[in-house]
């Protein structure tokens, strides 16, 4: 074991919120940090390409590559869970979209207990970290890390689908992190200038010289160093030889929602008859730790376009292939700038709800699942989110081998309700796609297919295809509830010098994708720990 000293603050995991504290945390020069990452530098050229998302998807050397257990009632399938394993975790892998949830799902946060976490006490920090193109205002920052840039150019398919959005009764939306987010309409995305922003790009890059931080990427963490109760340190592995640090101040866990409770649970922190089960020695009972774990699924739909204009078009000839290509070197413009959404929107699938329960994602191509083939048709797809699941789940560890991951469990589709949900956000994008708008760009409905029309049958559709939209999260939440595993300053309760920052603390999932709301979380936990220092 090489001891490599000892540092104010030990940070585990380079993602969306690590590479923010570590900024954050070392900018006034008075505090030693360290920040650990399992995976390498972000020198993959296709994680600074926005569309290259498609295949990184399924690249071992910056993803996890973990999978779901056997869902019940997905047909008892596997899910991919790609989760990043590189500098700006899967911040330099998702789809770059930046939605930050909705108002109401912030003040639900504070109801569960976590104070100060409500939407009036969250939104100075998404201003902080943004950079909004269209410029400042109530809703929006300038100047921040993070950039929140329109689509490079708009496509005629998302144009229709936005018309025939308003046709079927819905309202067009310009701005989904603004006053209100329900509508149709482009998304904003984490990139500049066509090229992915990833939380190290943001945050990392400007600040990895600072001589008060110091950055071991490799570094496969085993365990947490305890003393009682207390978190002293933190051992990892690097190639062949392991090695160790202590922190003077406290340990950060920026591991991610499958990563930190996992972590927690090698060093004994967790729930005590799960972990004697599993062969590791309980040091603190912390039933809460893996557990409520949340995730949006989605089910797609998939046309065929009656107009060779769609991305399948571009890749399956070869002088188009090169022309994107051209496009992209020479304009930044074009199919390689696209998000994993390129427009799309909010929805109900009740008017009497007070908010949108249905998000829907339009792309400009079609694929059986992330990271295959693109179709060899002219084809696009448009898929349906339920964003207030009810379902919870786990993860759990398998073994005290720190390289063994552990079991992920999101128990989609685990109650009446997401099922039934589910199937309306089917039948929502049905209705939109027969508007007047649209209809004459469509030759017909590939997957499901017209033969497949009753509720029981699109239930049955959900099971068979339905799929991870890859925002785990809560298996360390914050809040009042028994379970709660971290207190609203983000530390573990009955346990002192160690925190969580990261998706895991939320109480419930946001409505939307996850990663700008993450980055505010390390925004507002890097404030509250430097507070802490100089208390």
């Amino acid at each position: 074991m090489r001891d490599i000293g000892t540092y104010d603050f030990i940070i585990v995991g380079a993602g969306s919120a690590g590479c923010v504290l570590a900024n954050r945390l070392t900018a006034n020069g008075r505090h030693r940090v360290l920040l650990l990452e399992a995976g390498g530098a972000d020198t993959n050229i296709w994680i600074h390409i926005p569309l290259g998302y498609g295949k990184l998807f399924v690249d071992p050397s910056v993803n996890w590559m973990f999978e779901t257990a056997p869902q019940k009632q997905l047909d008892n399938r596997r899910i991919a869970q790609p989760r990043g394993k590189v500098l700006g975790g899967s911040s330099s892998i998702n789809g770059l979209i930046y939605i930050r949830g909705q108002r109401e799902d912030f003040d639900h946060w504070r109801q569960c207990g976590a104070t100060g976490w409500g939407y009036d006490d969250v939104l100075p920090y998404f201003l902080k970290a943004e950079d909004q193109a269209r410029g400042a205002d109530e809703y929006h920052g300038v100047g921040g890390p993070l950039p929140a840039s329109d689509q490079s150019e708009p496509h005629p398919l998302c144009d229709a689908f936005i018309a025939a959005a308003q046709q079927a009764g819905h309202p067009a939306n310009a701005d989904f992190n603004g006053a209100t987010q329900e509508g149709a309409g482009y998304y904003q995305t984490t990139s500049r200038h066509g090229r992915r922003v990833s939380a190290a790009v943001a945050y990392l890059n400007p600040v990895k010289r600072r001589a008060n931080l110091r950055i071991v990427t490799g570094a496969h963490v085993t365990k947490l160093v305890l003393e009682g109760k207390r978190v002293v340190g933190v051992q990892w592995r690097v190639g062949d030889e392991m090695q160790s640090a202590r922190a003077g101040k406290e340990v950060t866990l920026s591991a991610g929602a499958i990563g930190s409770p996992h972590i927690m649970q090698l060093s004994g922190l967790g729930p005590a008859a799960l972990l004697r089960d599993r062969g590791v020695n309980p040091q603190i009972d912390l039933p809460g730790v893996g557990a409520a774990l949340q995730d949006h699924l989605q089910v797609r739909i998939v046309y065929r376009a009656t107009k060779p204009f769609t991305f399948n078009d571009d890749m399956n000839n070869v002088f188009r292939t090169a022309g994107v290509g051209m496009r992209y070197l020479l304009q930044r413009k074009g199919p390689l700038t696209v998000s994993a959404g390129y427009a799309g929107g909010f929805f109900k699938t009740d008017a009497r709800l007070e908010s949108p329960d249905i998000q829907v994602h339009f792309i400009n191509f079609s694929t059986t699942k992330m990271g295959d083939k693109l179709h060899p048709f002219s084809g696009f797809t448009a898929s349906s989110c339920q964003l207030r699941p009810e379902s919870r789940g786990a993860v759990q560890l398998r073994s005290p081998d720190p390289y063994a991951a552990p079991t992920i469990d999101p128990n989609y589709l685990g109650t009446e309700g997401d099922r039934r949900a589910n199937v309306e956000g089917l039948k929502l994008i049905r209705e939109i796609m027969r508007q007047p708008a649209i209809a004459s760009l469509v030759a017909n409905e590939e997957e499901p297919g017209a033969g497949v029309a009753s509720d029981a049958e699109l239930e049955a559709y959900c099971r068979a295809r339905g799929g991870s939209l890859y925002h785990p999260t809560c298996t360390a939440r914050m809040g009042d509830a028994p379970d709660a595993v971290v207190d609203p300053r983000l530390k573990v309760r009955g346990v002192e010098g160690l925190r969580v920052v990261d998706g895991s603390v939320m109480p419930s999932v946001v409505s939307g994708n996850s990663h700008a709301a993450i980055v505010m979380i390390g925004e507002k936990a890097a404030d509250m720990i430097l507070e802490d220092a100089r208390a």
